[in-house]
C-alpha cells in the first residue's frame, strides 16, 4: 500500500512542477515571478522529478521548437515522426539531451526569457546525482514493497518525468476530441482532466499557447489553473492574463 501511495503522490507532484514550472512558466511565460521564487521552483522541480530531472532552460527551448514545428520532421516530440510510444519517448529524450549539451543550436528567439541556473543544473543534471536518486528509490522499494509485483513501478518511478511527457505528447496527438481546427494533430485527451493537471487539453493549448487556463469549454476542468490563481492571489506569481 505504501508503494502505491508513493507512486501516485510522486506522479502528481512531479507532473505539477513539470506543468507549472517547465511548461507554463519556462516555455510559455504565462506568468512572472521573482528570482527568489524561481530558484525555489528549480529546487522543488529537482526534488519532485528526482532521477528524471530536466533543465527548465533546455526543456523550454525544446517545447518552443515543438510548437513551431508541430508534426513536421523538425518536431522534437511527435507521433507523426515516431508512431511507437517507447520510440518517441527515447527520441524525445535524445532531442532534449542534444539541446542541453549544445549539439542542437537553437535560434536566439527560442531562448528569450527562459529561466537559467547553470550552477544548479551542473549539480542536478548529471549521472552521479541521477544514480543517487535511483539508489534511493530502489532502497525505498526494498524497504516498503509488500509484493514482487510492486517492483514493476520502480522503473516507472526512475523515468517519471520522461514518462509523463511522453504520455501527454503521444496520447494527445493520437486520441481524443478536437475543439479547434489547427494545423496539427493535437487533441484533448479527456473531457475532465483529473490526471494531468490540465495538460491533457492539448488541442486547446495549441490553439492558444499563452492562455493560462487550458480548459475552454464548460465541462472541461484545469486544476493547474486553479493553483495558478491561488499563487497569483498570494503573490507568489503574477499571471500575465489573469482574466481568462
Amino acid at each position: 500500500m505504501i508503494i502505491i501511495v508513493f507512486f501516485i503522490t510522486h506522479w502528481y507532484i512531479s507532473l505539477f512542477f513539470q506543468s507549472f514550472f517547465h511548461h507554463r512558466y519556462a516555455a510559455h511565460h504565462q506568468f512572472s515571478m521573482s528570482r527568489r521564487w524561481e530558484k525555489f521552483f528549480f529546487i522543488s522541480s529537482f526534488i519532485s522529478q528526482g532521477s528524471s530531472y530536466i533543465s527548465p532552460y533546455a526543456y523550454g527551448i525544446m517545447h518552443r521548437l515543438h510548437h513551431i514545428h508541430t508534426d513536421t520532421e523538425n518536431d522534437p516530440h511527435s507521433p507523426a515522426n515516431h508512431p511507437r510510444f517507447w520510440r518517441m519517448m527515447i527520441e524525445t529524450r535524445n532531442s532534449y539531451f542534444n539541446i542541453y549539451s549544445g549539439k542542437i543550436q537553437a535560434e536566439e528567439k527560442f531562448k528569450k526569457d527562459l529561466p537559467q541556473w547553470k550552477a544548479f543544473d551542473a549539480f542536478a543534471h548529471n549521472w552521479i546525482t541521477r544514480m543517487g536518486w535511483m539508489i534511493f528509490y530502489t532502497l525505498f522499494y526494498l524497504r516498503f514493497a509488500t509484493g514482487w509485483w510492486q517492483f514493476i513501478f520502480l522503473p516507472l518511478t526512475i523515468i517519471m518525468g520522461t514518462l509523463q511527457g511522453a504520455v501527454v505528447n503521444w496520447w494527445a496527438h493520437k486520441f481524443g476530441y478536437v475543439n479547434y481546427s489547427v494545423k496539427n494533430t493535437s487533441k484533448n485527451i479527456i473531457p475532465v482532466d483529473l490526471f494531468f493537471w490540465g495538460e491533457s487539453y492539448h488541442n486547446n493549448h495549441h490553439h492558444n499557447p499563452g492562455r493560462p487556463n487550458n480548459a475552454h469549454r464548460w465541462f472541461e476542468f484545469d486544476p493547474g489553473y486553479l493553483v495558478l490563481r491561488l499563487m497569483h492571489k498570494t503573490k507568489i506569481i503574477r499571471l500575465n492574463n489573469y482574466t481568462v
